[in-house]
C-alpha cells in the first residue's frame, strides 16, 4: 500500500468517524458515496477517480436513481 492509497483510506476513515454520523445514513446507492469515492480514487487515481466521484455524488439526489452502483473497472 503506497502513500497515496494510505492517505485516501485515512481520509475516508476520518470522514466515517467524524462527519458521517452527523449527516446520517442518506445515501441511496450501495456502496455508499464515500465508499465509492475512496475506491474510485484508489483504483483510477485523483483525476479520473475524482470525476467519477463527483458524477456519483451529483446522482445521489431525491430525484436520482438508487441501487447497486459499483466503481467501473479500470481500463487497461
Amino acid at each position: 500500500m503506497g502513500i497515496y492509497e494510505s492517505s485516501v483510506r485515512g481520509a475516508h476513515r476520518a470522514y466515517k468517524l467524524t462527519l458521517s454520523p452527523l449527516i446520517g445514513n442518506q445515501c441511496r446507492f450501495l456502496p455508499t458515496c464515500s465508499d465509492y469515492g475512496a475506491q474510485a480514487l484508489i483504483d483510477h487515481g485523483p483525476v479520473r477517480g475524482g470525476w467519477l466521484t463527483l458524477r456519483r455524488v451529483c446522482r445521489c439526489t431525491p430525484w436520482g436513481g438508487s441501487g447497486y452502483d459499483p466503481v467501473p473497472p479500470k481500463k487497461d
